[in-house]
């Protein structure tokens, strides 16, 4: 099964695919979109490299992948469904959501990935969705709470190039269908 085309009240979330490369470069040129993720921006091939990959890998994850979001034809983020890298899983669909600071504190990453759960949900049958980021990164964490999930345990990563909070360590955030279906209203 591909990706779907999934649409909100004001989003309409559209699988990655190479012409969303102009919009990806500029979001990950800038180093305070990424600071809870690298110790730098992304140069434009290392984005495209990254790009070719998560469209790989889309195709071999049945419905699951990245998705661009977009407000008034205008890109205002990236949203991702996946299965879980760390550690892999296979009992679960990861979220994340990276916006460009013109489009932060507008209600995108909420709308988006509360699409997203409803699709992993209703549509696609998945029984659990987590989500990580680091412990200092308060904005992401709210998002989380926002969409219902709720806080699981906290871990520590080793990395090459430590992020300023690494010492504070990562969290990890989930919920299960049983509790989605409860929240819904009726």
């Amino acid at each position: 099964m591909p990706q779907a085309h999934l649409r909100t009240e004001r989003l309409e979330l559209v699988p990655l695919s190479e012409e969303h490369l102009p919009f990806l470069v500029d979001l990950n040129s800038d180093p305070v979109v990424l600071r809870h993720l690298f110790t730098r921006a992304l140069t434009p091939e290392e984005t495209e490299q990254r790009m070719h990959r998560w469209i790989r890998a889309a195709k071999e994850t049945e419905a699951l992948g990245k998705w661009i979001g977009y407000a008034d034809d205008e890109a205002v983020g990236l949203y991702m469904f996946e299965p879980p890298d760390n550690p892999p899983r296979t009992d679960a669909a990861e979220l994340g959501y990276r916006l460009p600071q013109r489009h932060w504190r507008k209600g995108y990453a909420k709308e988006g990935s509360l699409e997203l759960l409803r699709h992993g949900f209703e549509d696609l049958g998945i029984d659990r969705v987590i989500a990580q980021t680091m412990a200092v990164n308060e904005a992401s964490r709210a998002t989380m709470v926002a969409v219902g999930m709720s806080f699981v345990r906290s871990f520590q990563q080793n990395f090459e190039e430590p992020l300023a909070g690494h010492a504070e360590g990562e969290v990890e955030y989930e919920i299960t269908r049983e509790t989605w279906l409860e929240q819904q209203p009726g």
